[in-house]
């Protein structure tokens, strides 16, 4: 599919990402919590691609596309694309079959993030807490480069303030910002705590390194490989 939809509005994320609403114009857009777009400016040739950032009932409640932008110092998103509201952008897909299962045999979940890669996995958790998915469980390790680079932190704190999801965050880079939380890479022992039994269903997205990772880590833990969901376009 492919439609050109306008840019209702740009917010700030992080320093180096954009929250970037996308309106529908009447149109539908069916898709997958997990799923993604490629955007480009209209009728051009080269697209970027993007994880879709809302859940499937966020977009049909809200009838708007969110995407997590990565951006420059000077807040540019690169040359195909110019983030600005009433800006227009061609949309293509959906695609991916990094999704979240229509119905899972699992009760406990697992969403382990690293930097923009949180985009993918906040649709699939919101999938989960605004649908009648049985869940044990939720929880969510969070790894950024430095404290200000969690995107949507506020309303990660909110959920896990009212017991909706387990949030664990850790920061990999040394920085002078105050910051009480885990500093250093994702390891064993953050995954161990997080994962309460075996039969968690896991999801990974992020850095290829930490894709990479992490899957050889969940499986020490005790979860079976077919248990774990890495990014996948």
């Amino acid at each position: 599919m492919l439609l050109t939809l306008p840019i209702l509005d740009v917010s700030p994320a992080t320093p180096r990402a954009r929250v970037v609403r996308l309106g529908l114009d009447g149109q539908s857009f069916d898709y997958a919590a997990g799923q993604a777009v490629r955007i480009g400016a209209p009728g051009a040739e080269r697209r970027r691609t993007y994880s879709i950032a809302c859940a499937p009932e966020d977009t049909q409640t809200e009838r708007h596309l969110e995407l997590l932008i990565g951006v420059d110092a000077s807040g540019r998103a690169g040359e195909e694309i110019e983030l600005a509201p009433g800006a227009r952008v061609d949309v293509e897909g959906p695609f991916g079959a990094f999704t979240f299962p229509p119905q899972p045999a699992e009760r406990e979940f697992v969403f382990v993030a690293g930097g923009t890669g949180i985009a993918p996995l906040r649709a699939m958790m919101r999938h989960v807490i605004l649908t009648t998915v049985p869940a044990r469980h939720v929880g969510l390790l969070y790894s950024a480069r430095t404290p200000d680079e969690f995107a949507y932190e506020r309303e990660f704190r909110a959920l896990a303030a009212s017991g909706a999801i387990e949030l664990r965050q850790t920061v990999t880079r040394a920085t002078d910002a105050d910051w009480s939380g885990a500093r250093g890479r994702i390891d064993r022992a953050a995954l161990d705590a997080l994962v309460h039994t075996p039969d968690t269903l896991c999801f990974v997205c992020g850095p290829m390194a930490m894709v990479d990772e992490i899957p050889r880590l969940l499986e020490e833990v005790g979860v079976s490989r077919d248990r774990i969901r890495i990014e996948e376009w």
